[in-house]
């Protein structure tokens, strides 16, 4: 019998088209036109345009906020405890007449404990530094400020435990507190009562002048020193025994505010907690240049929020004396404009951060770990129906999974992916102003699950292979996108975002956003990367890399200059992946020089900025040049060890590697097909990994952010190997056959009753 040839049909092969034959062998037909080829350095020159241009968005940075008018003298009136729901018109006139005229925000006390209790608050707000008293955890409720005093001249007083005090915070705590770092700054400080006394105290225990209360004449005693530090009492409980201690607050304080020196600035501050659990407190600012505004800092960039580690340069700045070099941990306070008039509007009622803030710690507790929960039953769940669309090489393998079971763990995985770009958007819903929070939370996140997956179903490209995993993708990098450019007042006390309490931070892309946002943005790039030549896939992948460097490192947006870098890790690695092949040593060497260069570059940006205006990177290494970057390390590490053994993200992303390692290495996985099949996939999960790691290293959320990626990606990532096995090899049976039970069919003959094709 003849060979078929190419030039005639034939019977055994079907013959191919002569426009796809052509494709194949590369041939141009005569008579058709040429094309241009594109020059082999086109695409890398788009690449170091796309790297030059996110620098440059980088290097812009908000426009500096006002700072307050100087003063002649500075009073400091706190009362540990106080909070935003205890001022009233009626019942503290005082304190409401200082919320309308001055400058006001929530004060966050985290200091060197969880709880910062009442004799933390005041020993920090004269270290300007994170401090504790005693430096053993706190259990129950908090104990009074008690400091054991000797008045041996009767003008001031010694602080008998402050030698023992002062060499605690420096040996056993990391961050190179100097109890008395205020006092030492000025002149002279009068203290009155027993919590002032322990922030006015000199290192060596020295009150300049104490008086246990204030006087009836305290306008000589105000006068005498250009600081003076008020202990109003402390304020605990509920009911009417707090409001009791509130309104005795408010007279003191109208009597400092009848004696206070001409030309002064007064500070008010709820400086502590009083009970085992942190919230928010209040912080206002009243004097010449400081009126109807927020309080802000450079160390929350928010508007409305303030540290307590803030007051102490705050102190100084308005008394116009350097801040004292490598001990202040905070930064001057400033004004941002546009509050309200009425503190009522401004600070209670709906716009309660403290009552959101509360709500948050409780409501994503319960639903990161129901989020773990349920991830882990469905993976579990959708392993026989992978086992079961893999072609098998016998007769004895398992059916086809039935198409409604296939469509119901494609809707369940696709509802995963979403569940975080859900819980962001239910922040838009006040379910912290319900009864039941997170049942509130739940059904609002659950909706939106539900809408979510309904409306990438019903797209008419749903049926291709990656339709579901660049829509899902789209959704968390759009989710987080609009946030950002909104002020991220979704993630701000919010159940997927991060809380004030916790001092860590206040503005910008928290650890979970960022971990969808790098998910979403790699897996996205690509899906897209697929539909272009292979030529042209390292720019797609750094073209969305150098937006996420942008949206994540931008002072205006995401303000994370680490977790730019992160990005720009991962990035590099996606450009070199995602052209398929090995990961070979030139490929690692060039990704890895560039993003050398970028960091370098954004770092030495960041290091001309004035000190008050640098990000967190150029702090970094600005301590690091002076020796005082080794508390920060610290700091940094035990944030690691404690995100990693109590945060349910952890268990996601032990959750999605395994779940991933399952896919990729066991003979029903399918995940190594669709590596096959779309190598710039797995450059996007490869990218998504080191930055998301990097990140969480490097930031102190140790696997945070990896898990809040895996939330989003692995699901999608499942529900693509699913399609790629069930696609891969065609069971429509030939006449005279039988499908057989997911293998090779099996031929049915009168002479042979069973034999296997």
């Amino acid at each position: 019998m003849d060979r078929p040839s190419l030039d005639r049909p034939s019977l055994d092969r079907p013959r191919l088209d002569r426009p796809l034959l052509d494709r194949l062998r590369r041939v141009r037909r005569p008579g058709t036109p040429r094309r241009p080829l594109v020059a082999g350095w086109v695409p890398y020159l788009m690449v170091a345009l796309v790297a030059a241009a996110s620098l440059a968005v980088l290097a812009i940075r908000p426009a500096e906020r006002l700072h307050g008018g100087e003063a002649d003298y500075v009073v400091v009136a706190a009362a540990a405890g106080l909070r935003w729901e205890d001022l009233d018109p009626q019942r503290t006139p005082a304190l409401w007449q200082e919320a309308s005229r001055g400058s006001v925000g929530w004060l966050s006390v985290r200091s060197a404990h969880a709880v910062t209790c009442p004799s933390d608050g005041w020993l920090t707000l004269g270290a300007g530094n994170y401090a504790a008293w005693d430096t053993r955890a706190v259990t129950g409720r908090c104990p009074a400020a008690e400091p054991k005093l000797i008045r041996p001249d009767g003008i001031g007083a010694n602080l008998t435990d402050q030698p023992t005090v002062v060499r605690n915070n420096q040996d056993r705590l990391p961050y190179g507190t100097t109890p008395g770092a205020l006092a030492e700054s000025v002149r002279c400080t009068v203290a009155v009562g027993p919590g002032a006394a322990i922030a006015a105290a000199r290192p060596f225990g020295r009150v300049d002048q104490y008086v246990p209360e204030l006087p009836a004449d305290a306008a000589t005693l105000l006068g005498d020193c250009v600081l003076s530090i008020v202990d109003l009492g402390t304020i605990s409980g509920e009911g009417t025994a707090r409001q009791a201690q509130v309104e005795a607050a408010d007279r003191t304080l109208a009597k400092v505010l009848a004696a206070r020196p001409p030309r002064s600035l007064m500070l008010i501050a709820g400086l502590a907690d009083t009970e085992a659990s942190s919230r928010l407190h209040v912080a206002i600012a009243e004097g010449p240049g400081w009126e109807t505004g927020w309080l802000t800092s450079a160390g929350t960039g928010r508007e409305g929020y303030l540290q307590l580690v803030d007051l102490a340069p705050t102190v100084l700045a308005a008394l116009g004396k350097p801040v004292p070099e490598k001990l202040f941990a905070g930064y001057p306070a400033s004004i941002a404009p546009d509050r309200p008039d009425d503190p009522a509007a401004a600070m209670q009622g709906a716009q309660d951060a403290d009552r959101r803030a509360i709500a948050q710690r409780g409501v994503a507790e319960i639903f990161f770990a129901v989020l773990a929960i349920l991830q882990a039953v469905l993976f579990v769940a959708v392993i026989p129906v992978l086992v079961r669309a893999r072609r098998h090489a016998g007769p004895l393998g398992p059916p086809l999974p039935p198409r409604r079971l296939v469509d119901l763990a494609e809707a369940a995985l696709l509802a995963g992916g979403l569940a975080i770009p859900a819980a962001l958007l239910a922040d838009v819903v006040p379910w912290w102003s319900s009864a039941h929070p997170a049942w509130m939370f739940g059904s609002a996140t659950a909706a939106l699950m539900i809408l979510g997956t309904l409306l990438i179903r019903l797209a008419p490209r749903y049926p291709r292979t990656l339709w579901p995993m660049a829509a899902a993708a789209a959704v968390g990098v759009l989710v987080v996108a609009v946030d950002l450019a909104t002020g991220a007042r979704l993630q701000l006390n919010g159940v997927a975002g991060y809380s004030a309490v916790h001092g860590i931070r206040y503005a910008g892309l928290g650890g979970v956003g960022l971990g969808v946002f790098v998910a979403g943005l790699f897996l996205l790039a690509g899906a897209l990367a697929q539909w272009v030549t292979k030529r042209w896939r390292p720019l797609v992948m750094v073209t969305f890399g150098g937006l996420g460097v942008v949206m994540v490192g931008s002072g205006h947006l995401g303000a994370d200059p680490v977790g730019a870098i992160a990005v720009t890790a991962g990035a590099c690695v996606a450009a070199a992946m995602s052209t398929g092949g090995w990961l070979t040593f030139p490929r690692i060497a060039w990704a890895a020089l560039t993003g050398v260069v970028v960091t370098i570059t954004f770092a030495v940006l960041d290091l001309r900025r004035a000190p008050l205006e640098q990000g967190t990177l150029g702090r970094f290494l600005t301590s690091l040049g002076d020796g005082t970057a080794g508390p920060a390390m610290q700091r940094a590490a035990a944030a690691n060890g404690q995100a990693l053994v109590d945060s349910p993200l952890t268990w996601l992303a032990l959750l999605g590697a395994a779940m991933l390692a399952f896919c990729q290495f066991s003979p029903w996985g399918g995940l190594n097909r669709v590596y096959g099949l779309h190598p710039a996939v797995r450059a996007g999960v490869a990218g998504t990994a080191v930055a998301t790691l990097i990140a969480g290293v490097l930031g102190g959320t140790a696997l945070g952010s990896a898990g809040a990626a895996a939330a989003a990606a692995v699901p999608v990532a499942v529900l693509t190997a699913l399609r790629v096995l069930l696609h891969a090899a065609d069971r429509t049976p030939p006449p005279g056959e039988t499908d057989g039970p997911g293998g090779p069919l099996l031929r049915k003959s009168d002479e042979d009753p069973v034999t296997v094709s």
